[in-house]
C-alpha cells in the first residue's frame, strides 16, 4: 500500500506530509464545533435551529473559499496560497475561543470556513501536479484519510479537555488549540516550492482581473467538464450529508437506539473512514478513476438502504456502521486526483475548487429534502431514496468524463527540485 511512498524523491515526500498535516489539522479544527454544539448552545442561549446555522453558514463559506482560493493558487502559485489559507483558517479558529455573542461565533465560524475550504483546493493542486502519474491515485486517496486522522484527534481533545475544565471553558479552549495549524505554514515555507508555470505550455500565467479567473471554468473547451465535474460533486457530497445529517435521528427516534452517542459508535466510524480512504486510493490507480468512482457509488447505494431499511438489532447496526462509513468514504477520496487530471495547468485549481466545492453548495438541498419527505414516509425510506438518488447522480457523472488515469501532470513539478535522474525514473 505504502510502496509508492518509499519511491518517492525527497519532495514528493515532503509535499505529502505536508498536506496530510494540513488536512488532519482542518480536520480537528472543525469536527471540535460538532463535540461542542450541547457547551455552545447552552454559552449563548440559542436553539438547535441557531446551531445548525453555524454549520451551514459554514458549509457555504467553505465551498466560496475554495473556488477563490482555486483562483487564487492559478494566478498568485500552489504554495503561496496554501500558506495564506492555513493561517487564515488558524487564525479564525482561534477567535472563535474569544466570541462573547452568538453572531460574532456566526461571523467567526463564516471565515474560518472561507479558509478551510481554500486549504483543500490548494493542496490538492500541489499535490497532484507533485506526485507521479502512475502513484498520484494512492497519495491523494492516502492524503482524504487524513480527515479521519484529525477527526479522532478531536475526539480525544474533547475528552481531554471535558475531564479537565468546566463545559463552558472547555470548548473555547478547544477553539484556542485550533492554532496550532499556523504552526505548519513553517515547514510548508520551508520545505515546498512553488511549481514554476512556464514549465509547461498549458501554464502560462493568467492574465486579466480575479474575477475572469474565477470565470474561466466556463470557457468552452472546458464547459462539459466543468459541468459534469459539479455534478459529480453534487453527488458525492449530497449522498453523504443527507445520510449523516439525518443519521442520529433516525437511530433515535426509529430504530431507539443509544449506540450513536457511545465512543465505540465514533470510533467504527472513525476507523471505517480511514480504511475507505485508503482502499479507494490503492483501487484508483488499479482500476481508474471512474471505474473505482461508480463502483463505491454502488456499494454505497446497496450499504445505505439495507442500514436505514432492513429490521437490524443494536449490535447489526454498529457492525453495518463500519461498510456504511468505509463505502462513503471511498468517493470524497477520489475527488482531489480526478478533478485536478480533468483540467489544463493554467486553470487547474479553479476548476477544482469549482467543482468540490459547487458540490458543497448543492448538497445542502439533500438534507432539506429528506426532512421534506419524511413528512409524509418514514424517516428511513426518505433517507434511502435521498443517498440513492445522489449516489446515483455521482455513478453517472463519473463515467460520462474521460478517463484520466495516468494524465501526466509532472511539468509543474519539474522545477520544484525533482533531479534528472529521478524525472527519467518516473516517466519510464
Amino acid at each position: 500500500m505504502f510502496t509508492w511512498y518509499r519511491r518517492s524523491t525527497p519532495l514528493e515526500q515532503r509535499t505529502f506530509r505536508a498536506c496530510f498535516a494540513g488536512w488532519a489539522l482542518d480536520a480537528l479544527d472543525v469536527q471540535m464545533f460538532t463535540l461542542a454544539i450541547p457547551a455552545i448552545i447552552a454559552a449563548y442561549g440559542i436553539d438547535k435551529t441557531q446551531a445548525g446555522a453555524i454549520s451551514s453558514v459554514t458549509l457555504v463559506a467553505s465551498a466560496l473559499g475554495g473556488w477563490i482560493a482555486g483562483a487564487a493558487s492559478d494566478r498568485f502559485g500552489r504554495v503561496r496560497t496554501l500558506q495564506l489559507t492555513i493561517l487564515w483558517f488558524a487564525a479564525f479558529t482561534f477567535l472563535c475561543a474569544f466570541a462573547q455573542t452568538f453572531p460574532q461565533l456566526l461571523f467567526l465560524k463564516a471565515l474560518q470556513g472561507f479558509g478551510f475550504g481554500g486549504e483543500w483546493a490548494a493542496g490538492a493542486v500541489l499535490m497532484a501536479e507533485t506526485i507521479r502519474p502512475e502513484h498520484r491515485g494512492r497519495a491523494m486517496g492516502a492524503v482524504q484519510s487524513a480527515w479521519a486522522v484529525g477527526w479522532g484527534g478531536s475526539v480525544l481533545l474533547y475528552t481531554l479537555m471535558y475531564s479537565w475544565l468546566p463545559a463552558d471553558i472547555a470548548w473555547r479552549t478547544m477553539f484556542a488549540v485550533g492554532l496550532l495549524p499556523a504552526l505548519l505554514v513553517l515547514w510548508v515555507r520551508r520545505s515546498l516550492k512553488e511549481p514554476d508555470p512556464a514549465a509547461s505550455p498549458k501554464a502560462a500565467p493568467s492574465s486579466g482581473s480575479a474575477w475572469t479567473q474565477v470565470l474561466q471554468v466556463f470557457r468552452p473547451d472546458v464547459l462539459r467538464v466543468t459541468l459534469l465535474g459539479a455534478l459529480l460533486g453534487t453527488g458525492a457530497h449530497g449522498g453523504y450529508y443527507a445520510i449523516m445529517t439525518w443519521l442520529p435521528t433516525f437511530l433515535a427516534k426509529e430504530r431507539h437506539l443509544s449506540v450513536l452517542g457511545t465512543g465505540g459508535y465514533l470510533a467504527v466510524v472513525i476507523v471505517a473512514f480511514w480504511c475507505g480512504c485508503m482502499a479507494s486510493a490503492y483501487l484508483l490507480d488499479r482500476i481508474g478513476r471512474r471505474r473505482n468512482i461508480a463502483l463505491f457509488a454502488a456499494l454505497c447505494i446497496v450499504t445505505v438502504l439495507a442500514y436505514v431499511m432492513l429490521p437490524l438489532s443494536d449490535q447489526q447496526m454498529l457492525v453495518l456502521g463500519f461498510p456504511l462509513g468505509f463505502f462513503a468514504a471511498g468517493i470524497p477520496a477520489s475527488l482531489g486526483a480526478f478533478f485536478n487530471e480533468l483540467y489544463p495547468a493554467d486553470i487547474r485549481g479553479t476548476g477544482v475548487g469549482f467543482c468540490y466545492n459547487f458540490g458543497r453548495i448543492a448538497s445542502a438541498l439533500f438534507p432539506m429534502l429528506v426532512g421534506h419527505m419524511s413528512q409524509s414516509m418514514p424517516l428511513g425510506d426518505a433517507i434511502g431514496i435521498d443517498a440513492a438518488i445522489a449516489y446515483g447522480v455521482a455513478m453517472l457523472a463519473a463515467m460520462m468524463l474521460p478517463e484520466t488515469r495516468g494524465t501526466s501532470l509532472r511539468p509543474a513539478a519539474v522545477t520544484q527540485g525533482v533531479t534528472s535522474t529521478s524525472d527519467a525514473t518516473h516517466h519510464a
